[in-house]
């Protein structure tokens, strides 16, 4: 199941985010230092930057912390044909645009498990990507 597990954006944001020693954030280092393989998008590096932003983190250390992402995870670029395949999920799933996007980008890149908060814990999409909800009992 764990092959190539697909990070998103909110496991990021909980491992730099939260306060050492919280819940959140030790499940969420806990699960990027022990998975061999993490897999991640353009989009999840642009989620991240923004939300750290929002969150009043200092450019520099969001910087230097995407510089870790990038160097550690294996980036997917978003191609015309992940938009394509994104709208067909969107439409078939009721997903909003931005999760299909995502979704697509980890179907694409073979992904078979997919890291979030978000979404329905344990729903498969299109019969190979299981969504898996690290926070859950």
């Amino acid at each position: 199941m764990n092959d190539k597990p697909f990070i998103d954006t909110n496991i990021w944001v909980y491992a730099h985010l939260q306060k050492t020693g919280s819940n959140k954030c030790n499940i969420a280092l806990a699960l990027l230092e022990t998975l061999p393989v993490l897999v991640g998008s353009t989009q999840v590096l642009n989620e991240y930057y923004s939300v750290m932003l929002k969150n009043n983190v200092p450019d520099n250390l969001i910087q230097d912390n995407t510089e870790v992402i990038i160097a550690i995870t294996d980036i997917q670029i978003i191609q015309i044909t992940t938009i394509r395949f994104a709208h067909k999920i969107k439409l078939k799933y009721g997903f909003s645009y931005w999760d299909s996007l995502i979704l697509a980008t980890a179907l694409e890149a073979g992904c078979q498990c997919f890291y979030s908060e978000d979404m329905q814990h344990k729903q498969v999409i299109e019969g190979s990507l299981m969504i898996v909800n690290p926070f859950k009992d």
